[in-house]
């Protein structure tokens, strides 16, 4: 009995016409997450022409933060790769590895934000100091949640629910993790360019 749920889940996933809905809302979600993005560093400049802009140094970390955003997207493509090739124990080893590394990124964000305490920048003040923990803040709590996902689609390759047959759920989860590292990697060259 449930070898033909399974077989009617896989049917139903590969014979779906079109945009699946799932994939629909997570680019949905994806954006609104632009859109939020837009406006914020619109806002950012906007605010920047007032005056009274506090001038200091973006944490170096930065620069590291976004390497390993990008290995981890490497990561995650090759968990992606592996499933196609039903190679599920890569699948399960690249994913841990993106996980690892989303949380290392977070720790390096937390670690910029003592960087920034360090040279007398806090959160409430000037508004260029606002302006980057609102920033930085909400792309790490989107990399929480991207995390979270990873989490579950690590929980489904352990159950043998991702395979070459079964790429809805991963494909979803690479997306959105994709976009992620694509929006810091934004973030990071606009706090370059306009600070």
């Amino acid at each position: 009995m449930n070898h033909a749920i399974r077989n009617i889940e896989i049917i139903n996933e590969e014979q779906h016409q079109g945009v699946h809905p799932k994939k629909f809302l997570v680019w949905l979600f994806i954006v609104s997450i632009v859109m939020l993005f837009a406006a914020l560093t619109s806002a950012y400049i906007v605010k920047q022409s007032d005056g009274n802009w506090l001038q200091f140094e973006l944490p170096d970390i930065f620069w590291i933060t976004s390497l390993i955003i990008v290995i981890s997207s490497v990561t995650m493509q090759l968990a992606v790769v592996a499933a196609r090739k039903d190679n599920i124990a890569q699948v399960r080893l690249f994913l841990i590895a993106t996980t690892v590394l989303g949380l290392v990124f977070l720790a390096g964000q937390y670690k910029s934000w003592e960087d920034l305490v360090g040279q007398d920048v806090f959160f409430v003040g000037n508004p260029s100091g606002s302006f980057l923990y609102v920033l930085t803040g909400l792309h790490a709590v989107h990399i929480i949640s991207g995390i979270i996902f990873l989490l579950l689609v690590i929980w489904a390759a352990f159950n043998l629910k991702i395979h070459s047959k079964r790429m809805l759920q991963i494909g979803m989860c690479a997306t959105y993790w994709h976009f992620l590292g694509a929006l810091w990697l934004y973030l990071f060259f606009f706090l370059k360019i306009y600070h």
